[in-house]
């Protein structure tokens, strides 16, 4: 069953001619899916689908535990976008509602190799020495 409208399957291939990189997407689910495992299953396959320059892996997060401890994936569902290198980019349960479009917006910006953050930012950003571990929690209320 499609998660996306074809119309919200149009404006998403028309955003992604502007990819201009592969950029890899990589799902951790299990054996027997969970529901939102599914959904995000199902929704990464269509996603992945409007261009050429999109690539899905979907791992089993069990038979793939070192795959997953390589990219830091503790739980499902997990979706990890990366290119050329891991940018670090993960999202944990359905990339829906207000995270589709932030989903989107990172695949943008995986292709396109450009964070879109000023020369300022950027050279201020590579004095950063150490690991740094953000999280953003998303709630729907």
């Amino acid at each position: 069953m499609a998660v996306l409208k074809e119309k919200d399957k149009e404006k998403v291939a028309n955003i992604f001619k502007g990819i201009e990189k592969d950029v890899k997407v990589a799902m951790f689910t299990q054996e027997m899916e969970c529901p939102r495992c599914e959904m995000t299953r199902t929704m990464l396959e269509e996603v992945s689908g409007l261009s050429e320059k999109l690539s899905l892996e979907v791992h089993d997060f069990v038979a793939k535990a070192d795959l997953a401890k390589k990219y830091g994936v503790d739980k499902i569902p997990a979706t990890v976008v990366s290119g050329d290198k891991d940018y670090g980019i993960r999202f944990y349960g359905v990339p829906a509602g207000y995270e589709f479009n932030v989903l989107i917006e990172d695949i943008m910006d995986v292709g396109k190799r450009d964070p879109g953050l000023s020369n300022e930012v950027m050279t201020e950003l590579a004095k950063v020495d150490k690991p740094v571990h953000m999280q953003v929690l998303i709630s729907p209320t």
